[in-house]
């Protein structure tokens, strides 16, 4: 049913796509009234057309949003080269990566190498990376950024603005979407001038039903079901103008997610003709998980935004707090190479996040003394997010007793960690005549920090931080007519040292420590490019360089981690600890390393004629360690990683590591495993079917050049590949309603994104009995599969859009 009712969508689409094909055929007409358009950002905490801002910045409008069916959050990248956004899979933390370095929540948690900010307060991305809805507009700048607004963040910030009420006029939307992979997704708004011109409330929300990455379980538990996953939200946007000179906004936001999903295995022998032959081979295509129950997410988040302006004697004071509160429930699989079959071993995660954020700066509306614009302001930042898992190691019994479980060992992990961030931040920019601006800004950061591990109650590590730190931004920007601009800009940034979360070894060594609690990382960037309109404002042609170094980057090994000597407390019947045992753990460790980027950016648009445009937007970049200590696994003590891709036994890694417990490495290599060359095409054509209704065709498509992985997995590598989406319908001139299909990676590519080493399973194996107990021995089983992550599955929908009033 599923398959025809594509077909039909198909079908449609083409039908669809004759009439304003066979109008792009035709000579089109000269239009000497043709106007150009303006894209109005706030990058500098100020309106501005984007071509004057000395910056590389992505504007997302929410017209873009609407016109190519965007629901999730991450799906903004497409309009974005260079940015990567994903999710966690245990739903805990999101990831941004930006201009040729990686960043994963579970190694810097709150402190990203991108800032998110919603509605001008910084925000966790774990609550941006969801369901989208109602959003007037997302700026994604690049480069460092903290003279201005919020926080630190080396690599640029995306900024997200919901729609705001409309004071004057009664209005709003509904908006369904349906597709052949089982999605739903039902958005709107409406829009209640509370008394017109001065108050006004908003409300929106969305709710959706899919089938998350559609991975189903080879061999299903009674009762396991299909992946699924369902988010609900809302919004209430309330505001209040009484006069010129005032203005009051309030926000409030909930949402709530729950999904079932299985993490992907695909067959080694897929890659690796010499790997063991799986049971079954599973190929990427197949969208098949080894575990038998999924993995359960539940999270839930409020947020409250509100904002107060006071506007005088030309100058604006403003204020902007924001409160957050972020709970997540997780379940992950410790038999990840299904060696208990019939049963999955769960650990469960809890997490309570709470932020509080506080921001108060004053800056002109009106040039002081015809020449200078200004922004001073405070911040201060508290956030508490203490998590509770259980570890879970099993007992075994001996074959001769059937080898089923004998027990599972539990302990319960608390980690509680506490930061408080306080700055003072300026920026001053001197305009020199008409055609040249110089600016320049600093902020003074004060960061503290507690963080707290337990074990069973018992506190094994205290980690504070207590930094102060100055950063600092300039740039120059000379415009050689109101049509061509060129600029230089240079900045720094620093982001707070890590203590990263997840290896609860009971017995740490030095060095295992020293890749757990890192020392603050710096960056300083250097940027120089120009921006260019052509043809009276229909075309535009803007290109950036840059070269950026870091100390002490935190590089956290990907895919399964490193291996290491993990160190556990083995329990009697009655829960008493009896002793310890060792065996073979994975951890995605992190090294403080030096680092170098360099890259270059740019885009060209051009309005070939009303209703028709054309946008190519590209960028590369490489980031590269620069003789950096690394954890890594290095059985062989050459001090090069090794190629390796199965899991060793304990006695191997005892042999290799030492006390030290895992193995380290000198490198320079890849600081980031995306591709380095990334590319978007984008177009649109409309045409006037009648009075009463136009017709449309969109297309995008996105194109990730070839990339190397992890250089100690020989078997994840990228090639290039390219992401095509197709859209056609018909809509009224007025924009009142629309109606699209849409087909999504029209071309069904699948594409192994990443690969992970030989899935595996340690244990501890029960060997004999004395008079006190059970003896056992570490024992590690490697499968015959991988994990990896692979490109979105084809879809094909239809969007029905209907608005009136405001909107």
């Amino acid at each position: 049913m599923k398959r025809m009712t594509a077909y039909y969508l198909m079908g449609a689409g083409m039908a669809a796509l004759t009439l304003p094909m066979q109008a792009m055929a035709q000579e089109a007409p000269q239009d000497s009234s043709f106007d150009a358009p303006t894209i109005i950002v706030q990058a500098r905490r100020r309106e501005e057309d984007v071509q004057d801002v000395p910056a590389v910045i992505n504007a997302v409008t929410a017209q873009s949003i609407a016109n190519l069916n965007f629901r999730e959050f991450t799906e903004v990248k497409s309009l974005a080269p260079g940015l990567e956004l994903t999710t966690n899979a245990n739903g805990i933390g999101g990831n941004a990566r930006l201009r040729g370095v990686n960043f994963d929540a579970n190694a810097s948690g709150n402190n990203g190498t991108v800032e998110f900010y919603f509605n001008d307060a910084p925000i966790s991305a774990g609550a941006v990376l969801q369901q989208m809805y109602d959003i007037g507009q997302i700026e994604v700048q690049r480069g460092p950024q903290g003279t201005l607004r919020g926080r630190a963040s080396p690599s640029g910030s995306i900024t997200i603005s919901t729609r705001k009420p409309d004071l004057n006029q009664f209005g709003g939307y509904a908006d369904w979407t349906g597709n052949d992979i089982g999605t739903l997704n039902f958005k709107g708004a409406l829009n209640v001038p509370i008394i017109e011109g001065i108050a006004g409330i908003r409300v929106s929300g969305v709710w959706d039903e899919n089938e998350a990455d559609r991975v189903r379980p080879l061999v299903r538990t009674a009762g396991a079901p299909d992946p699924h996953s369902r988010t609900k939200s809302y919004r209430v946007v309330g505001a209040i103008e009484p006069a010129d000179w005032i203005k009051l906004e309030g926000t409030y936001q909930y949402m709530d997610r729950e999904a079932r999903t299985y993490d992907q295995a695909i067959s080694f022998s897929e890659v690796n003709p010499a790997a063991p032959v799986s049971p079954v081979l599973l190929t990427a295509k197949d969208r098949l998980s080894i575990q038998e129950t999924p993995r359960i997410v539940n999270q839930t988040f409020d947020i409250y935004n509100w904002r107060a302006e006071l506007a005088q004697w030309g100058q604006r004071l403003i204020y902007q707090g924001q409160h957050s509160k972020q709970q997540f429930y997780s379940t992950d699989n410790s038999d990840d190479a299904n060696v208990f079959v019939g049963r999955d071993i769960n650990q469960i995660t809890q997490t309570v996040a709470k932020g509080t954020s506080h921001e108060i700066r004053l800056q002109n509306e009106e040039r002081v003394f015809g020449m200078f614009d200004y922004v001073v302001g405070f911040f201060d930042s508290k956030l508490k997010s203490p998590t509770a898992l259980s570890q879970l190691t099993v007992v075994r019994l001996p074959v001769a007793f059937g080898g089923g479980i004998a027990s599972i060992v539990t302990t319960n992990v608390a980690r509680g960690n506490r930061t408080h961030e306080q700055s003072v931040f300026g920026n001053l920019t001197a305009h020199l005549g008409e055609k040249t601006e110089l600016s320049g800004g600093l902020r003074q950061i004060k960061y503290d920090s507690l963080s707290q591990l337990a074990v069973n109650g018992n506190t094994i590590a205290n980690d504070t931080q207590d930094i102060k730190r100055l950063i600092y931004s300039a740039s120059v920007k000379h415009n050689f007519s109101p049509d061509f601009l060129v600029y230089a800009a240079t900045g720094s940034s620093m982001r707070p040292g890590l203590n990263v979360v997840g290896d609860f070894n009971i017995v740490k060594s030095a060095l295992e420590n020293s890749f757990l609690n890192l020392p603050p990382e710096t960056s300083k960037s250097y940027d120089l490019g120009f921006k260019s309109t052509l043809m009276g404002g229909r075309a535009r042609f803007n290109v950036s360089a840059y070269h950026q170094t870091y100390k002490n980057f935190p590089f956290r090994v990907p895919n399964n981690g490193v291996y290491y000597v993990n160190t556990v407390a083995v329990r009697n019947a009655t829960g008493a600890v009896t002793g310890t045992a060792q065996q073979v753990a994975a951890f995605n460790f992190v090294g403080a390393v030096p680092v170098e980027v360099n890259g270059i950016e740019s885009e060209l648009s051009f309005d070939v004629a009303r209703g028709f445009n054309v946008g190519l937007s590209a960028s590369y970049s490489l980031g590269k360690i620069k003789g950096g200590n690394i954890p890594c696994n290095d059985l062989n003590g050459d001090g090069i990683p090794d190629a390796s891709n199965s899991a060793p036994t304990l006695a191997q890694l005892q042999a290799a590591v030492g006390a030290n417990n895992l193995a380290s490495c000198n490198v320079s290599q890849r600081a980031s495993f995306m591709p380095p060359v990334t590319v978007t095409l984008q177009s649109e054509y409309q045409t006037a079917l009648s009075g009463k209704v136009d017709g449309f065709v969109r297309g995008l498509v996105n194109y990730n050049g070839k990339s190397q992985g992890d250089p100690g997995n020989s078997f994840d590598q990228v090639g290039a590949y390219a992401l095509a989406n197709l859209y056609a319908g018909i809509r009224s001139p007025d924009g009142g309603w629309e109606i699209a299909l849409f087909a999504k990676n029209l071309f069904d590519t699948t594409k192994v994104l990443s690969r992970t080493a030989q899935l595996f399973t340690s244990y501890q194996q029960i060997t004999g009995f004395t008079a006190t107990g059970a003896t056992t021995a570490a024992t590690t089983v490697n499968s015959p599969y991988t994990g990896g992550t692979v490109t979105p599955p084809r879809e094909f929908g239809v969007n029905v859009r209907f608005a009136f009033g405001s909107r």
